[in-house]
């Protein structure tokens, strides 16, 4: 098991006075050259990258730094290089940032990222588990059958009650609250449909996104048996730092409770925007994104919580950070 990642080095600047928070992204965030620098740069994200590509019997970090973007685009790939390059940026990063984590929290597959930070998950497991998630996720649901949309501009209780309208006995349902006024739904091609015409008829933006399959909504039920017996071989220890669980948006330090929580998430929404300003609630100043991109950083500046956010990526060292 590897230890956690949490402790700064004896040669780190002092602790950070925000108590902060670490972010980690989920899919979506991959993009062809993340990690080359920091790899070139650090002997710690190299090691990282050598360790995933081991567990996964494939060239990953080749992946990552080359492409194609088709290639790491799919499920089962960009879940696994997503996790090891936000791995490899806190391993080479975290030890001389001076940031000291009070709580880890990560988007959907995130959360797994955020368990192997915490020490709840070793780094091998969890890019062996992500892996066979995006395949059993990816596998699910027919090519063609399902998508997803996002929906800008209305009340989270609103898109809800149009899927609910929409559903018209097939499923469509929110599956990302990710906040700032964005929801994200998923279900049946033609009921997705059904609901974008009805939110834009209601003044709201929305955003044909894609993907290659309907993640957490209902259509994603298949997955739940062979995750959790995949779950059931892996160690799973108490995390050093409290984890905010996407299905509950609280926080959770039970070992016990990781399994469940893992796989009930693949069938329910990401309550991204309550994470948030639980956070924020239990005293958090600061949130610190980890990895490619800066989605869930930005994310927090324009849902206006009085948070401090910037990023560690691609060896670059903290993003300037923007109080909203």
């Amino acid at each position: 098991m590897t230890p956690p990642l949490v402790a700064t080095s004896s040669e780190s600047a002092a602790p950070a006075a925000d108590p902060t928070a670490l972010l980690f992204p989920g899919q979506g965030s991959q993009r062809v050259g993340m990690g080359a620098r920091l790899v070139a740069e650090h002997a710690a994200a190299r090691a990282t990258m050598a360790e995933a590509d081991d567990a996964v019997g494939f060239p990953l970090t080749r992946l990552c730094f080359e492409g194609p973007e088709a290639e790491l685009t799919r499920t089962e790939v960009c879940q696994p290089a997503i996790l090891a390059v936000s791995v490899a940026t806190w391993r080479a990063l975290g030890p001389t940032s001076g940031i000291v984590p009070r709580w880890v929290a990560g988007h959907s597959l995130g959360e797994y990222t955020a368990l192997v930070v915490a020490g709840a998950l070793a780094f091998r497991d969890a890019v062996r588990l992500v892996r066979l998630r995006g395949r059993l996720m990816q596998s699910a649901v027919p090519d063609g059958v399902g998508t997803m949309a996002a929906i800008v501009g209305l009340e989270d209780a609103r898109v809800a009650e149009l899927c609910a309208a929409a559903a018209e006995g097939e499923i469509v349902s929110p599956a990302n609250f990710n906040g700032a006024g964005q929801v994200v739904v998923a279900g049946h091609r033609a009921a997705v449909a059904r609901v974008m015409v009805a939110a834009k008829a209601a003044g709201a933006r929305v955003i044909a996104l894609a993907v290659s399959a309907p993640f957490h909504c209902a259509l994603m039920t298949p997955v739940a048996a062979a995750l959790a017996q995949a779950l059931a071989e892996v160690e799973v220890r108490t995390p050093a730092v409290p984890v905010v669980s996407n299905v509950e948006a609280t926080l959770n330090a039970d070992a016990a409770r990781i399994r469940e929580l893992l796989v009930t998430q693949v069938t329910a929404p990401v309550r991204w925007a309550e994470s948030m300003r639980l956070l924020r609630a239990l005293g958090c100043l600061r949130v610190i994104e980890v990895g490619p991109g800066q989605v869930l950083a930005k994310i927090a500046q324009r849902m206006k919580l009085g948070l401090a956010s910037g990023s560690l990526e691609d060896g670059v060292g903290p993003a300037a950070e923007v109080r909203a």
